[in-house]
Parts: structure tokens; sequence; C-alpha cells
């Protein structure tokens, strides 16, 4: 299928890969051109250019940081990823029904013109529904009080999804890349939907219709595992949904076969993995993310990424890219804080191994032309049997790729073997040719190799390192081979006379016969090779694995660039007759350039002095970060905090407790209806009060309470007239005797704070997300049923308009403002680790000055580290965003990244976090202190000309 709209000139296309180079953003007053976009059996199009969509996920709300998302999107592009794919939460963005909130950090208007300037694709996805592990799967928190029937076509469900969408719809529908104002290049229809019958195709269709009305003219796509491909509902491009390995991270050594792909195909569109595993989630009391890392891992990208490619993929998104912070109250009840998900950028924006795997694939699929256009080829088999071999041929250009891997992909042996390719230069009946050596397959590896391509106007016969970029800048042309270290290597080009090879770095022999030069070598640190006597003269730099993590590219209006060192290179703009790049830098200062015409560089603004190199590079110097020195957080002060349990207390502005029906689909044990939703509260921390009479022949002996928090990690605490009961931990239900001596004769008070840990996704279209919260059941001992009366208090909505409904929850110090108020009156001194015996809440409170280098980006965590044997809860906030939740007894989570626009890098930082002590054993808060996640020299994010 093809959709198309006039070209816009302004499009830089780089050969046949289409590179989004827009160095400034189009307004709604400005003049517009549009873009074609199509696609056909075997890939998108952009203005007829064929385009490998390389994509990550990214999800703006776990990142509440605008100034930062900038850094993600150039990291990304980095990466060799040129698109995006991005949830909208609709909750995020909707405290109250009919209201809206697009500014500050839920600007999205902003996340989109980021993706712009950094070259990057969108691929837009509102939902309604996102699922995403966000509390109600993104649906908003109030629709908890809505008893519709989600995902589906019920009119009052359609009609408050549609108030959603035509909002989203219409920050989306300016920035699509076919109306030439933004880089959103396809539109995804709901989320992992799977209901192909009548209603189901009526609700699809319907949110078609939805999208085209509201002005969305790029594709619809789908991640709905074939459901949508014909009919009613059916998608303009359908993608796969897939997590082959799964999510044990207890167990990251245990791999899964990997899938093929290609049965997946369907006429007339391209392969699209819509949502293709780049990590897993960890539930509380798991095994941590740094797990999750190892099962999802560079290994993993290695195998199952490259596999979809020999199945034909064009367009792959990874779930995730970087995964980030579920800050405040938005895990589902399975999910702590984190959502690192063991994803390539790290939830403190550190590189991951994964990231440089991701690197090599994505500059081999990005920049590569003929890899866009291929149909399957029959090889023959290797001589290794444990091995196979796919490849796959571009019909117009001949060019082949071949992938070799283990037969069982979940093997771990060391395997050798030859080939046979038949080439335009020939038939090759054993490749490699050299005796003695071999291609080698380590354990969970696969070697994607190009054969009768293309290096420039080189002519590239075979390889048997993989090819990771070529490109032609300036006078000569560059390629950049590599493969596993002391692993064997073989080279063959095509001349029509014999060439000069000279090696500049490191070593390797070659031979000529008949037209090919053959070059034979081993993967050890960065050979460099000067192969003149060609069209053009060619460099080739072969790398073994890690060589190449710091080899970088970049596009300029003037053509390619590749820098040879650095953490990272961020961007590269040609301004007159200067390289202006920007990026990253570590301990190792030296690096090298490749470019064309500049006469000067700079590098973050700075003029550096580049040194020709024998390699025909520009050498040169660049700053290295400064020591970071972190003051030791030892000046706190504390607070109880807890005055709902006690009798005193007056609660008569709290909410009484009189329905008896509810939106709910739990049923209630008891009534009143005590559920916390249905009186609004919705977020955090939820106080009951119960009154009753101590009249004598009335008089509850206990209550016996059934409370659902949500998941494993939940809790309850219950006080008598302000003496402490008991608290029940991962459980629901608990009994509480009322001792006689507690029990006055007038006005009694039973206390009880319970905690909701998220909302369920409604992933199956049942209520889920209307699963109750709060008590279910009061149910006194001894007495009538009524013999107590409730008031109950939670989060207030609208509170804290800055950071949204998810920030708070409803403990006294919450609603007091204590996170952030500079009042200091009924605080006292205090030190940590705490050894206080008193069950409930208590505050600590501590103002920390930071000095940072500046021209330097740090990444910083909270950790928190105990002595054995405590058991408490803890809410972290850092200058009144709360940024952690803690659980000492369950974890895993003890470290607690803060993004950098978050804390305040050169002045005061408030940290204030809530203890809620669960028993009255000795202990409570542990040592609190910051850590140094990495730091290096940066450009400011925030500096005029950088940042809107």
């Amino acid at each position: 299928m093809r959709i198309k709209f006039p070209r816009l000139k302004s499009l830089l296309l780089m050969g046949s890969a289409a590179t989004l180079a827009c160095a400034t953003v189009a307004h709604a007053d400005q003049p517009t051109a549009q873009h074609s976009i199509a696609f056909d059996q075997y890939s998108f199009l952009v203005d007829g250019q064929r385009v490998y969509l390389w994509s990550g996920e990214f999800h703006p709300y776990r990142l509440p940081s605008p100034e930062l998302w900038r850094d993600i999107f150039q990291k990304m592009k980095a990466a060799g990823f040129n698109t995006t794919s991005i949830y909208f939460s609709w909750g995020y963005h909707s405290p109250r029904e009919g209201e809206y909130d697009f500014s500050g950090i839920r600007d999205m208007d902003r996340v989109l013109d980021e993706a712009q300037k950094a070259g990057i694709y969108v691929i837009a996805r509102p939902g309604p529904y996102i699922n995403a592990e966000v509390d109600s799967g993104g649906f908003p928190l109030w629709l908890t009080q809505k008893p519709v029937k989600n995902r589906s076509p019920d009119p009052d469900y359609l009609k408050l999804g549609d108030e959603w969408l035509t909002r989203i719809d219409r920050i989306i529908a300016r920035h699509q890349l076919s109306d030439g104002r933004g880089s959103v290049v396809a539109y995804q229809i709901e989320n992992e939907y799977y209901n192909g019958d009548d209603k189901g195709r009526d609700y699809i269709q319907h949110l078609r219709d939805k999208a085209k009305a509201d002005g969305i003219t790029v594709p619809l796509v789908g991640n709905h595992n074939d459901t949508f491909v014909s009919g009613k509902g059916a998608m303009d491009v359908t993608g796969w949904d897939y997590y082959p390995q799964g999510f044990d991270c207890s167990h990251p050594e245990h791999w899964n076969p990997a899938p093929d792909m290609a049965a997946h195909r369907h006429a007339g569109q391209p392969l699209f993995t819509a949502e293709f595993q780049g990590g897993a989630f960890d539930p509380w009391g798991g095994p941590g993310y740094a797990q999750c890392a190892k099962l999802i891992n560079d290994r993993f990208a290695n195998v199952f990424y490259k596999e979809n490619i020999a199945a034909g993929a064009t367009a792959q998104n990874f779930y995730m890219l970087y995964g980030g912070t579920s800050w405040g109250w938005q895990p589902i009840p399975q999910n702590y804080t984190s959502y690192d998900y063991g994803a390539a950028i790290t939830e403190a924006r550190q590189f991951e191994p994964k990231y440089f795997e991701d690197k090599r694939i994505g500059y081999l699929v990005t920049g590569l032309p003929a890899l866009l256009k291929t149909d399957d080829l029959k090889p023959r088999a290797p001589d290794n049997p444990r091995l196979v071999e796919v490849a796959r041929i571009n019909p117009e250009t001949g060019t082949q790729f071949h992938l070799l891997r283990h037969g069982d992909t979940t093997s771990s042996t060391v395997e050798s073997t030859h080939i046979a390719l038949s080439l335009k230069e020939g038939a090759f009946p054993r490749i490699p040719q050299q005796p003695g050596t071999a291609i080698r397959i380590d354990g969970r590896e696969s070697k994607l190799l190009v054969a009768d391509g293309k290096i420039g106007a080189a002519t590239l016969v075979y390889s048997t390192s993989e090819m990771m970029t070529q490109a032609s800048i300036g006078a000569r042309d560059v390629g950049v081979l590599y493969g596993r270290a002391g692993s064997d290597g073989e080279t063959a080009l095509a001349f029509k006379a014999k060439p000069q090879v000279k090696v500049l770095e490191g070593q390797a022999t070659s031979t000529w016969s008949r037209g090919i030069l053959r070059i034979n070598y081993q993967h050890h640190g960065l050979l460099r090779l000067l192969i003149e006597g060609g069209e053009r003269p060619l460099l080739l730099l072969i790398g073994e694995n890690s060589a190449t993590d710091r080899i970088w590219r970049q596009e300029t209006a003037q053509g390619p660039v590749l820098l040879l060192g650095s953490h990272l290179l961020r961007s590269a703009r040609v301004d007159g007759e200067t390289l202006a790049l920007t990026g990253d830098g570590d301990a190792d200062n030296h690096a090298e350039l490749l470019a064309g015409h500049a006469r000067s560089v700079t590098w973050n603004g700075a003029p550096v002095s580049p040194a020709p190199t024998a390699s025909g590079t520009l050498a040169f110097d660049l700053p290295v970060p400064k020591p970071v020195t972190l003051p030791v957080l030892d000046h706190w002060t504390s607070r109880e905090d807890q005055p709902e349990a006690g009798a005193a207390f007056d609660d008569r502005a709290w909410q009484q407790a009189d329905l008896n029906v509810s939106s709910s689909i739990t049923k209630p044990g008891s009534l009143p209806v005590l559920f916390a939703d249905d009186y609004g509260f919705h977020t955090g921390n939820t106080w009951y009060r119960g009154h009753f009479s101590g009249k004598a022949g009335s008089v509850p002996s206990g209550i016996k309470l059934h409370v659902k928090s949500g998941g494993e990690a939940g809790a309850f605490s219950v006080w008598l007239n302000g003496h402490f009961l008991g608290s029940v931990t991962r459980n629901e239900t608990g009994s509480f005797s009322f001792p006689a001596n507690l029990v006055v004769a007038g006005d009694n008070v039973v206390s009880v704070l319970t905690v909701n840990m998220g909302h369920e996704e409604d992933y199956n279209s049942t209520g889920e997300n209307r699963t109750a919260r709060g008590i279910i059941a009061a149910v006194p001992l001894g007495a009538g049923a009524d013999a107590i009366r409730w008031r109950l208090q939670g989060a207030v909505t609208g509170q804290d308009k800055l950071r949204g409904p998810y920030n708070l929850g409803g403990l006294h110090g919450e609603r007091e403002g204590w996170p952030t108020s500079p009042d200091s009156a009924g605080w006292t001194a205090t030190s940590l680790p705490a050894d206080t015996t008193a069950p409930g809440i208590r505050w600590y409170r501590s103002d920390v000055t930071l000095d940072l280098p500046q021209g330097q980006d740090t990444s910083l965590s909270l950790a928190i580290k105990d002595p054995p044997g405590r058991h408490y809860r803890a809410l972290i906030f850092v200058n009144g965003w709360q940024m952690g939740h803690y659980i000492a007894d369950m974890g895993p989570q003890s470290r607690f990244p803060i993004p950098s626009t978050v804390l305040n890098g050169h002045g005061v930082n408030r940290i204030a976090i809530a203890v809620w002590k669960t028993d009255d054993t000795p202990g409570s808060l542990g040592v609190v202190s910051l850590v140094d996640e990495g730091s290096v020299t940066a450009p400011d994010f925030t500096a005029p000309g950088l940042a809107r």
C-alpha cells in the first residue's frame, strides 16, 4: 500500500537511506511542505527512498525532565537508531475527568520537537490503553469510578476515550512527517489488542476512523500479532509484538530459541517487529535489573535482532531502549520504582554493553541501502553441521547477506566453519580461503556477513568480518569491519588492477589473484589498512568488537563524519568552514576525526587543534571530566507523622463513608463501601478512622479487616485510640483484638493506614483497573455490623499541579507539604541509621548543597543501606519529587537514580524520606548516601540555543 503526499525538498537523503536532518522546528505560523510516506513488501519509503526503521522505545512520563529528553534522543541517534516509539499515557495528562494538562513535564509538543531536532522519526502510540507496566495501563485514575467496558465498542467508554484522543491527536497531527511539520512517521492503533471478533473489529475500526478524523495522515500500524491484517479494522501495516526470552531475570543464563519471524510476513507490507524484546521488567522481591541486563544482553541482541534481519525485517522497535523511572505512584502493583528494564541505556542514562551491539547492527541497517530490498536466497550448508546459514539477496544490486549461527540458538559452544558462495566474481567453494583459518561462531553469537556489496566505490566480494558501516568521506572511502577478539578474518575486494596495500596499524597479509585482493588478519585492537589503486583510496578499519565501541558516525549536510574516540558523539554540523561537534568525554581523551571539508573543528563550542595522522585522520585531545566529590548526608532532622492514629485527631473534614454501591468489580465484604477509589483517593496511602461507642453492651471486642493493596508488596497497620495493634504485610487479611484497658467509655477510634500499590492493567478488558483498593471488609467482632462508623482521607487530587496526579499520596506530611516546606518547627536533629522501635510514620529530612563540576553531565543516585533485619517502607522525595519507594525487607531496589534536572547540582537540595515502620522491632531508616553513577564532560542541555 502507498500513501502519497508531495515531496519536502529539505529532507536530507544520504544515499538511499533517509536521514532526518531538520535544524529547526516548523511552527503553526510557518509555511509547510509535505513528505510522501509509503511502504511495500520490502520496507517503508520516505520520499521514494527506502528507510530501515531501527527504533527504540522511550516514555517521556518516565523521565520528568524535558531538558534530558534530547539527551536520550541524541544517545539513540548516536547508536544508529533513526526512530523512537513513544507511548502517550492518558492518565499522566488527566488528573480529573475533563481536565488535560500538556504543560511542563507533560509538554508533548516539546518531546516531539526534541525527537525531530535529534533527527529521530517517531512511531506515536496514544492508546487509549498502553499497558506499559504503568498504573491502570495508562487509563486515568478517575476511570476507576466509571463502570464502563474498557477496550471495547461500549459507547460510554468510546466517548471518554475519544475525548483523550482528540487532545493527544491534535498534538501528534501537528508533528507528522507527512505534513512537513515534524517527524512522526507512523501512528499505532491501540496496543496489544488481539480480539478479532465482531466487537473487537468494531472497536479498532472506530479508533482508525477517529485517527483519520483527527487529521492523522501517516500510516496506521499495530502490534496486534496478525489479528488485523485484513477486513474491518485492518492496519495499513501490521506489526508483531514478541518477547521470546521471557522475564525470568533470576535465571539469566537460560535462553529460549530465537524465533523465525519470516512466517509473519504479509503481502504488500514490510516485516515490522513493532514491539520486540529489548529488556525485561523485574518484580518486587526480584533479582534486580542488573540480572535483567544479563538476561537480555549484548549476545541476545546479536542473535535475536540479526535473526529478524535474516527473516527480512526492515522495521524493528525494541522495548525498552531507555526504560527510566516509574516515579511517584506510577508503577503497577507488581513493579517497583525503577523501570531500568535491563535496557541498552540504563535508568541513570549510562551505557550497557548492549548499547554498543545495537550500534554495530544499527549502523549497518541504516547505512547500507542494499539491505532494504532483499529476497530469500538458498545457500549451501556450512561444513559444520552444528551451524546453519540463512541468506538474502538484493534483486537489483545482487548484494548478498549471510547469517551464520548455531542450529540451536541457545547453544554455548564455540564452533568453526567454512561456507561456499556463488558471487559475481565467481564461485568460492571454501571461505575463508586462507589455509588454517575458519569462521568462528562463539556460543550465543551470530554473524551477518556481506558479499557482492560496496564500500563506497570499492567492490566488496566478501568478508568474514561483519560490516559496521561504510561511507565516502572527502576524497576517499571508509569501511569499518569487526569480529570477536582473536578470531580469524578474511576480506576480499575486486580491483581492475593490482592495488597498493599499506598496513598503517596492526598486522595483516594480502594476496592478489585474478582481480581479487584477499586480506587475512586476526581481530585485535583496530587494524588500519590503506588500499590505493581503485577508483578512490579505501581506508579499512577492522577492529575487535570492543574497538568499535568508540567509533561514532554522524551525518552533516556535506556528508558523513566518523569519530574514533570519545564517550559519545552527539551531533555534527557544518557551519561555514567549521565542523561543530558536540559530545561527551571521559578519562580517555584521545580522538580522531574523519571528515570532508572542514578547516576548523569545535567540540562543545570550544575550538580544538587537530593534527594529521598517518591514517589520514585528524587527531585531537578532548577535555576530561573533573573529579566529583559528593557530600556525606549526615545532617538529618526527623518528625513523627501519624496524628491520624490518635483519638483526639479531628477528622470531621474527612470524607464520610456512606456509599452502599460501588463501580468496582470487587464485591464489598461489608457495608458501607470503603473502597478508596470510590471516594476519589487513587494514589499512595489512605487513612481510615472508624468511630465506635464505649458504652457497655455494644463495644466490639476487635475487628477483622480485609485490605487490598495490590500485589505482594502491600501492607496495612492498625491502631486503637493511638495504641499500635499490629500490621499485616504480604497478605490481605488480619484480625485485631481491642484490649479492654484501651477502650474508653466515650468515643473510640480504630485507625487503619493502607497503601495503594497501583491499579491493575485492564489487559483482558475485564475491568481489572477497577479492582478495589483500601478496605474491602471491616467486620466488628462481637458487635453489630454498624457498630463502627468510618471516615477516610487519602491523596488530594490536584494538590501538586507541577508534578501531576501520581506524585503524592495521602500521608499527613504529604498533605501538609513537608517534602518542600521550609518550616522546621517540630523537627529535631537525628542521626542515621535510626534506632527507633516505634511503629508508624516518621519523616527524615536533610538539606544538602551540591557543587558539581561545570560542563559535566553527572548522574547521581540516592542509596539506602540497612543493617539486616529491618522492617520498614520508605517514600523518597528529592526537591518535592517522589523518586523512590523502598521496602527494606523485600527489595530489590536500594539505589534510586535522580535525574540531574530534578537535582540542583549547584545549590541546595531537600531530601525528605517518609518511613512507615510496620512493627516494633529495633531500627528504622538506614544510612542514606549519594552515589556517582557516571560523570562525563558534556554540552549543557539547559544552555541558550541547546534547549527550548
